[in-house]
């Protein structure tokens, strides 16, 4: 293939060549992804209908869960269609929108959690300014702004990488199309020009990720003065599972990314995209409704009320 336009498709990474193993695969990705529906179904749900829940941090606890669905909604569908009907094939246009969906939805989910952890900073650090900070107002620029950055983004690298000519075929080393294994497939130079927009896009994440240290260090320094064990175990419970949530998505796509290349293998680097990909938007309801308890309520009325207005 010498050019881009010669290209119609692209294949995608195989699991497994019997069929056994295909149906497998297909069982699993299904479950995983029916779990992520669920759980961020009823978060975003219970947040909607609650009034009680009608807070800045469930607010943009409701945008995490929405962006958890579109990114897991955006890889799995395809795996598990091309797992079912035994073929690798994606079209060339619907690899270029998984390309812009994937990373429109993770960007914009790094820059929510950047914001919760922000949110958690001025509810402990700053509680009397909270009101003035975290407005009605305020909540819905900031999560215009997360939206807005992720789709500008998105766009850049997407027009960057797919302008790039593909001359080393069209087998995509992943079981979703995305920006490093597209551009193992250039014969050109001018790929260094998207590598370089990658380097500043993980300097400024590096940069969010400074910020949320910060914070959680700020906010640990201000909870251990809390005088009593109520009060520390209440603002606990409120961190406890964004810092959990932070440390999945950030843990999982460093080595993903940035993992030595004396360690890369084709295997490693599937269960590495799995992992961060797949797992934190099927465990992120789980992990913020463990500890709390305004959730967990929220949560128990709704069922309560499905289940009742069924009988």
């Amino acid at each position: 293939m010498s050019n881009t336009s010669s290209i119609t498709h692209f294949l995608l990474l195989a699991f497994a060549d019997t069929r056994e193993l295909q149906l497998l695969h297909f069982w699993l990705f299904l479950g995983i992804y029916l779990a992520a529906l669920l759980g961020n179904g009823l978060i975003i749900t219970a947040i909607a209908c609650d009034h009680r829940l009608h807070t800045p941090m469930y607010f943009f606890l409701l945008n995490l869960s929405l962006l958890d669905l579109g990114c897991i909604s955006t890889t799995v569908p395809k795996s598990i269609a091309n797992s079912l009907w035994d073929t690798r094939a994606i079209s060339y246009s619907g690899c270029a929108a998984q390309v812009f969906m994937f990373a429109f939805l993770l960007v914009a989910e790094y820059y929510t959690l950047t914001i919760m952890a922000y949110d958690r900073y001025v509810a402990i650090c700053q509680p009397l300014h909270y009101g003035t900070l975290l407005g009605s107002r305020a909540c819905v620029h900031m999560a215009a702004a997360v939206w807005s950055s992720g789709f500008l983004t998105a766009l850049l690298h997407t027009a960057n990488t797919f302008s790039l000519p593909l001359c080393k075929g069209n087998a995509v080393d992943q079981f979703f199309c995305e920006i490093p294994q597209i551009l193992k497939l250039s014969c050109s130079h001018t790929y260094l020009r998207e590598v370089g927009l990658l380097v500043v896009t993980l300097s400024l994440g590096f940069g969010f990720f400074i910020f949320i240290v910060l914070s959680y260090v700020q906010i640990f320094r201000a909870v251990l003065r809390i005088p009593s064990e109520q009060g520390r175990h209440k603002a606990f419970s409120t961190c406890i599972p964004h810092l959990a949530v932070v440390s999945l998505f950030v843990s999982t796509g460093i080595f993903a990314y940035l993992k030595p290349p004396s360690i890369c293998s084709p295997s490693l680097d599937l269960v590495v995209t799995v992992l961060y990909s797949l797992v934190p938007p099927a465990v992120n309801p789980l992990i913020y409704s463990m500890r709390n308890k305004e959730l967990k309520d929220a949560l128990k009325n709704l069922i309560r009320e499905v289940v009742f207005q069924q009988k």
